[in-house]
């Protein structure tokens, strides 16, 4: 696998404490104005004493083999516009309403055509590796992208503890379906709870990430705490959040937006500016957090810019018919 060897950005510089800190003491200020003014509801108070506590500290090292020379995308921006059906369709909706969610305590079953089933308490799980901090590209389906400095560990180390069986050729992730804590579940976007799936040997690749954190903090809620993965090369919604479990089977898992509309959303979705979303161009994407929402389109790069790295698992497939 051929890495690149730019010095990372630390994630003291990508965004200043202060900055964001600032951002936090002014919600906290326009909060209480708020409430004291309006007599706003329990609940806001809550979603902003959530959004204003403080962040904990994650820590990682920095792994070198994946820095990237692009600019990562502001912390708010990160956090506070995100793909998150269970708390709302809006991309605005999980950063408000997100707080809900009971991050402790938390389990993840991995089960399946596992030579040992395994469950694992969070706090355990973190530990069964090196954490490692990573700078991947990041790109929805609908047209934007972003640049985070992910923290988690490769996804084939806890594969490796519970011994995939010669049978085992897929993997398949459920999230969290709370209603009482994700208010998006009552509607009918989707067939909760939300499912998702790999290849064994995609899930096994190392650039697939089991991540706990971003920016030197444990994961806020908006992006998938306490556990999520992260599959750089791939559309957006193939990173599943808030897992409780991980199955292997020998059967393609049916994921949740590709048993919704199949037309669209193939099981690979691979990021490839060659074939278009039937609604969307995916030959160009707009950066998040690059200046104004008209910011200047780029070009969209095959496998989200990853094609040395993962181009050999496609190899002799019809992308088009395996999109």
């Amino acid at each position: 696998m051929r890495s690149l060897r730019i010095p990372l950005i630390p994630s003291s510089e990508i965004t200043p404490r202060h900055v964001f800190e600032a951002r936090r003491g002014f919600l906290r200020q326009a909060g209480s104005v708020a409430l004291a003014a309006s007599g706003l509801t329990a609940s806001l108070a809550q979603r902003t004493q959530a959004e204003t506590a403080p962040a904990v500290k994650l820590a990682a090292k920095p792994n070198p083999a994946y820095a990237l020379a692009e600019q990562p995308t502001p912390y708010k921006d990160v956090t506070g516009y995100n793909n998150f059906y269970e708390f709302g369709t809006d991309k605005r909706d999980p950063a408000e309403r997100a707080h809900t969610l009971k991050t402790r305590p938390w389990t993840l079953q991995v089960d399946g055509l596992v030579k040992t089933p395994m469950t694992f308490a969070i706090d355990d799980l973190i530990k069964i590796a090196p954490l490692e901090e990573r700078v991947y590209r990041h790109r929805c389906v609908e047209g934007w992208s972003m640049v985070v400095p992910w923290i988690g560990f490769p996804l084939a180390e806890l594969l490796q503890r519970v011994g995939p069986t010669g049978d085992a050729k897929y993997v398949e992730f459920t999230s969290l379906a709370d209603q009482k804590q994700m208010p998006g579940i009552g509607s009918g976007v989707l067939d909760w709870p939300y499912r998702e799936g790999l290849r064994l040997d995609e899930a096994n690749h190392p650039l697939t990430l089991l991540t706990f954190g971003l920016y030197g903090e444990v994961l806020p809620p908006q992006n998938g705490a306490p556990v999520r993965i992260v599959v750089p090369w791939k559309y957006g919604f193939k990173s599943a959040k808030s897992i409780v479990k991980i199955s292997l089977t020998n059967r393609l898992p049916l994921t949740s937006w590709n048993r919704t509309a199949p037309e669209e959303y193939g099981f690979y979705s691979n990021v490839n500016p060659n074939v278009d979303h039937p609604r969307w161009s995916q030959a160009t994407e707009r950066r998040i957090g690059a200046g104004t929402l008209f910011a200047p389109k780029q070009k969209t790069l095959m496998f989200n810019g990853y094609e040395a790295q993962v181009g050999q698992l496609y190899a002799g497939m019809d992308l088009r018919k395996f999109f």
